[in-house]
């Protein structure tokens, strides 16, 4: 049993008021809502500071709970929402960003299930193959790389793993992708990990790669990583996104 809380806010340097944005007539974040409700989660929680995204929430029928407006991360913010429940620290919590309209339900069952399997685990997320040099070298691309039980040794944004002897001349010579995966921002947490998490003060690694999950590395936690078993649709940053994303559905991918 898990349950999944979208942590959400209105606030977007790129995309103002992104999770309230019409796709193809409705709000970006009932779509995500659409996505958690087709998983095996007991429960779906929007988790907010912002009144009107709040009251667009309640408009179709989302749980909402309010949370502090000083959070930075949506860890912090899922972590408040498990102190105001009363949830046990065994609970299993899955954090869907509120801007994957397009995350397939069954992601969402097999990251909780991969930390579900592996008692010893504090964190599980899951990761696909790079198919093409281009994500490899982009830093907009996280990258992850694991030990061969799955348990994550390292997240950048930087080309890893690096094939030395593929690229003679340096970072634009590199031909070689081989073995790289791509980080997908799915995450499954026990709820003792999110308490640990929000005690702890941003690492310095976490602050140069602007990557939160190396907090859980650097302090000794453990984050299973898997292949996840379907692609996910493309997340929403920009506006050419969003067309992207509501081409899709149209097309019927989010049917």
């Amino acid at each position: 049993m898990f349950r999944v809380v979208i942590p959400t806010r209105y606030a977007s340097s790129r995309l103002p008021g992104k999770p309230l944005l019409k796709i193809a007539g409705r709000p970006m974040l009932q779509w995500v809502h659409e996505r958690a409700r087709g998983s095996g989660a007991s429960a779906i929680v929007i988790a907010t500071d912002d009144e009107r995204i709040a009251q667009a929430a309640r408009a179709f029928d989302a749980q909402v709970v309010m949370t502090s407006p000083v959070h930075q991360s949506g860890t912090d913010r899922i972590a408040e929402v498990a102190h105001q429940a009363g949830w046990q620290d065994e609970d299993i919590v899955v954090n869907l960003q509120g801007d994957e309209p397009l995350m397939p339900p069954a992601l969402l069952d097999q990251v909780a299930g991969l930390l579900e399997a592996h008692p010893d685990a504090h964190i599980a997320t899951l990761a696909s193959r790079i198919t093409q040099l281009a994500a490899l070298l982009d830093p907009n691309v996280v990258k992850v790389v694991a030990d061969p039980e799955g348990r994550a040794l390292y997240f950048s944004r930087a080309p890893i793993p690096w094939s030395r002897d593929t690229a003679p001349a340096g970072i634009a010579s590199q031909r070689d992708y081989t073995g790289a995966r791509r980080h997908i921002g799915l995450y499954a947490y026990r709820v003792a990990a999110l308490r640990q998490l929000q005690r702890m003060p941003p690492s310095l690694l976490e602050q140069i790669e602007k990557l939160e999950q190396l907090r859980a590395l650097e302090n000794g936690m453990q984050i299973r990583v898997a292949d996840a078993v379907a692609a996910p649709g493309p997340d929403v940053n920009t506006a050419e996104d969003l067309a992207r994303v509501e081409r899709a559905l149209a097309d019927g991918e989010g049917a």
